[in-house]
Formats: C-alpha cells, structure tokens, sequence
C-alpha cells in the first residue's frame, strides 16, 4: 500500500509536459484512439466519433493524462492531418469528372454548398445577437460555421454506396458532389476565416481595400504555393515509381514543406494541400498518380492521434445553454440549406427526376474536414469564437454521422439504384442452381422439358429436343430417379443406325453423368465441376437422388450476360 501511495503522486505527474515520456504518450494516444475507434465501429458508429470519445476521456474533459502543455506541445500534429485531408480531397478533383458531369455538376454542386452557407449563417447570426448583444462576434461565428455547414462526409456517403453496390444518376452526383464541396468548404472557410479575423480585430486598421487585398494574398498565395509544389513533386518522382518508400518520402516532404511554408507566409494550409493534390492528379505525369494511395496508407495513425487530440482538447463542462441552442440551430439549418440547395441546384440544371427527389438524403453526413476546419477555427481564434465552435461542431458530428448514412441509404434505395452495380462475377457468387435453372422451385419435377423417362422412344425425345432450347436431358427411372443423360451428340450418333432408330429408348442410348450437383450448388462451385469435369451439361438431383433438370453451361453464360444487360438497361431509363 505504501508503494501504491508514492506512486499514485507521481502517475497523476504524468500529463506533464517535463516529467512525461513523450513516446510514453503518442502510444497511449494511438492505441486507447485506435482502441475507441474499433469498439465504436463494432456499434455502427462512425470510428471518428470512438477517436474523440476517447480524446475527451483522457483529456481535459476526463482523467487530464494529457494536460494542456502536453495538447499544445503535440499541435504540429493537427497541422500535419489537417494538410493530409486537403491533399486527398485535391486528388477527387479530377478535370475528366468535372467535364463529364458538366453545367448540371456545377450547378448542383453550387447551390448545395452555398445555400447552407447563407441559412447557418443568417439564423446564427441572428440568435447569437439576440443572446449576446455584440454583433461583432455573432458575424464572425456565423460566417465560419456557415462555411463549415457546406462540408459533407465522404467516407460515410461512400460506404452505403459501394455496401448497396449503387448504380445510376444519383449515386454519379453524389460521388462527384461529395469529393468536391468540401473543396468549396475549404475556399468558404478561407474567405469567411479572414472576413471574421478581420472583424474581431486581426485587420484593425485596413481599409476595406487593403482587407480585399489581403484575403486575395491568403487564398491566392496558398492555391500557387501548393499547386508549384505539386508540379514539383510530380517531376521529381516520375522515375521512382518501382521504389514505393521514396516516393512516400519526397511526397510527405512535399507536403510538409508546403505546410510549413504557408504558416510562415500566413498563407492557409488546407487550401494550399488541396492544390497540391489537384495539380498532382491533373497535370502531373500519369504514373506518379499512384502516390495518392501510398500517401493514404499513411494517414490512419495521423488521424487516430489528431482526433483524440481534438477531443482532449474539449472541454465539455464549458457547453452551457448558448451553445446547445446554436448546435440545435446548426444542424436544422444545415439540414435545411443542403436539402434545398440541392433541388434549386437540380432543377436549375435539368437533373434527372430521382436527383432532384433523393439527393438532398445523400449530401447530410459530416465528419472530418468538418472537425479539421473547426480545429483549424481554433487555432485562428483560440481566444474568441474558436472554443465555442469546436465544441458546437463536435457535439453535431454525433447527430449527423449517426443519421446521415441512413438518410443516404433511404435516398439510394428510393431513386431504385441499389443492386445495381453488379457484374457477372458478384452474380455468380450470390446465385445457386435454382435461381438460374427454373427460378425458386425445388422440388422434383419430372413434367420438366429437360427431363425423359428411360421408356421414351428415340422420335419423343427428338420432339422434345425440336420444341425446347435444352441441348441436353436428364432420363430418369421410373421412380424418378436419375439413371443417365443425352446429349444432342448422342442423338446424332442414334440417327446414323437408322435401322433401329425407330425402336430405340432413351435407356439405349443415354450415357452414365459424370458428376451431378443439387438445386442449391452454388454457381461458383457448378462453373468448377464444368471445368474439372470437362462437360457442358451436369444432371440436378435431389437428396433423394430424384431427378430435378439439368444445368448447362451455355445456359448459365446467357442468364448471367442478360441479366447484367438488363441491369444496365434499367440504369439508362434512370437518366
């Protein structure tokens, strides 16, 4: 106990800056973050949310093992994830999609940003003057959370997509919606930033002249700054593409030196990044476009840490009622902006019907960039609005998150795309025998066309053979058992002894089956006794060894192609 009693004293030193072990830490964060994360998923909550749950544990909020000097110590970190989102965000921004999708992308794209911009920000800026009396303040919080509502989630959009495997107008819009406005997000906050710096001091003494010219500086200088740097680091590792670990090295060299050029030019990192990545994918050699997905593998630890960070840095015991009201406030008006944003944005363009009806359930979840920007609107003003946001942002990302992929999955499921981005290969692996030979029947059928009995005589099964497409038939005994097969070969081979082709059955001249399969063989596993069996045709039999039909190859070949056929014709009546 006396042991225990010295060394609690010293472990509640821990969180302090000079007697903490620093590596000590970052593990700490890393796996509690990693660990929150994993169990938050298992629940089907987002593991961004388990990352700031646990931050919020062990940080200011919780147990303090991360004290403030420690927090602020480890900020480069936030610098880094915050550089690392816009540099794959720049990477969605491909010229050949913004070509393809034309006026009614941008079109769309426009208003579903922009209109939620102007709702968030009206509405607080009306609530916040209301309840505070400073007009000041209330404009630049609101300008900053309007910009902020204009993010969506990429990841949680895109998940239901490719979980219903979507196909169609909609799903087209929404990926190329979802990979660009946080782009547009990213430009608002670089403008709405500068607008509320400037109102709560930061440009005291400009005229609005010298104001225009320095917000034309700050997001000008940062798209040149990251755009030279991305053409750079194109040219530069155009020949290392068979070395994988030096081009993840010039290109998180590249992109920390952009960063750490546009803070000591007062330039704004995300915008910059987000240039470097759009000048990567579009103007720099084809080849070095695989760095993206090597960049990518290295982000999950950064984001794990910058997360945790983010909600060590909160402290919850400072929302009061004047930021549960504007975070009410939030999420309605974001809700409402981007829902009508994006019917003014789909009529206006002539957009398909299914977008205009079902966009507005696909563009409401947000996340990342959205906590990046208000981390980003805490470091800008750490000592006015900055607190405040980060906490409003945060407490809304748990609402939306959790709503939103449901919303995206009604939207899909209603304009009728799931299912339909299926190949013959994803039909063949969900597909037994009897969903491709007669439907759901399974039982034994001996009126079937592909089934004779072994009395049948030589002129009845050419009947049969004459009057239906099956190239082969199963004989069964009088049970109804299987006992043979015949080919057309077969037939072939009777007809050539003409003296007895008329008295023929179908017990002379069957063929014992080389394998047989059930009505619930799966067709991965019928396509391998195909092929290891070297046949066209195998029998389909029961339990009981009764004889159901046959399954021919050239059978199965036409359904799978028709019925990827079909679903391709069903995505072209959608638009």
């Amino acid at each position: 106990m006396n042991i225990l009693a010295q060394f609690l004293p010293d472990f509640m030193q821990f969180s302090t800056l000079e007697t903490a072990n620093l590596i000590l830490l970052l593990g700490l964060i890393m796996f509690l973050g990693a660990l929150g994360g994993r169990l938050f998923q298992k629940l089907r909550i987002p593991q961004v949310v388990g990352y700031i749950v646990i931050g919020v544990f062990i940080g200011q909020s919780g147990f303090q093992l991360l004290s403030t000097s420690v927090i602020t110590a480890l900020d480069p970190l936030s610098n880094v994830a915050l550089s690392l989102i816009g540099f794959l965000i720049g990477a969605e921004l491909k010229l050949s999609v913004i070509k393809k999708y034309g006026k009614q992308f941008i079109g769309i794209l426009l208003f579903e940003a922009i209109v939620p911009f102007f709702v968030v920000a009206l509405v607080v800026l009306a609530v916040a003057y209301v309840l505070t009396r400073d007009f000041t303040t209330s404009l630049a919080m609101a300008l900053v959370l309007g910009s902020i509502s204009s993010a969506t989630a990429p990841a949680a959009t895109t998940d239901v997509l490719k979980e219903n495997r979507t196909r169609g107008p909609l799903t087209m819009t929404v990926l190329g919606i979802v990979a660009m406005d946080d782009a547009v997000a990213l430009i608002l906050y670089a403008i709405a930033s500068s607008a509320a710096s400037i109102l709560l001091g930061g440009g005291a003494g400009l005229s609005l002249g010298d104001q225009l010219i320095s917000l034309l500086y700050e997001v000008g200088g940062s798209i040149v700054v990251g755009s030279l740097t991305g053409l750079a680091l194109g040219q530069v590792i155009r020949n290392l593409m068979s070395d994988e670990g030096r081009i993840l090295s010039f290109s998180l060299g590249a992109l920390f030196l952009c960063t750490g050029l546009c803070t000591l030019l007062a330039f704004d990192n995300i915008l910059a990044a987000m240039s470097l990545g759009f000048a990567m994918v579009n103007f720099a050699p084809a080849k070095t476009r695989e760095t993206f997905s090597l960049v990518e593998k290295f982000t999950p630890p950064i984001y794990v840490m910058f997360f945790v960070l983010v909600g060590a840095k909160l402290n919850i015991w400072n929302v009061n009622a004047f930021v549960a009201v504007l975070a009410i406030l939030y999420v309605i008006c974001r809700t409402l902006g981007k829902s009508v944003g994006a019917r003014i944005g789909a009529r206006l363009t002539g957009a398909p019907e299914t977008v205009r009806r079902y966009l507005p359930f696909c563009l409401l979840s947000q996340a990342g960039v959205a906590i990046g920007l208000s981390i980003a609107a805490g470091h800008d003003f750490a000592t006015t609005i900055g607190p405040t946001i980060m906490l409003i942002i945060t407490a809304t990302t748990f609402v939306v998150q959790l709503l939103g992929p449901i919303c995206v999955k009604h939207g899909v499921t209603k304009a009728g795309e799931c299912g339909l981005d299926i190949t013959e290969e994803d039909l063949m692996k969900n597909s037994t025998v009897q969903d491709i030979t007669w439907g759901t029947a399974s039982i034994c059928r001996p009126d079937s066309p592909a089934i004779v009995s072994e009395t049948s005589t030589l002129k009845a099964i050419i009947s049969a053979f004459s009057h239906h497409e099956n190239l082969s038939y199963a004989v069964c005994d009088p049970e109804g058992r299987l006992s043979g097969i015949i080919t057309l070969e077969h037939l072939k081979e009777a007809l050539l002894v003409t003296e007895l082709s008329e008295s023929l059955m179908a017990c002379d001249v069957m063929e014992t089956p080389q394998v047989t399969c059930t009505a619930t063989t799966p067709v991965p596993e019928l396509y391998k006794l195909f092929s290891d069996y070297d046949v066209e045709t195998i029998p389909i039999v029961d339990q009981r060894g009764c004889c159901l039909g046959v399954a021919e190859k050239y059978t199965l070949d036409h359904y799978l192609h028709a019925k990827v056929v079909e679903l391709h014709q069903r995505v072209a009546q959608l638009g």
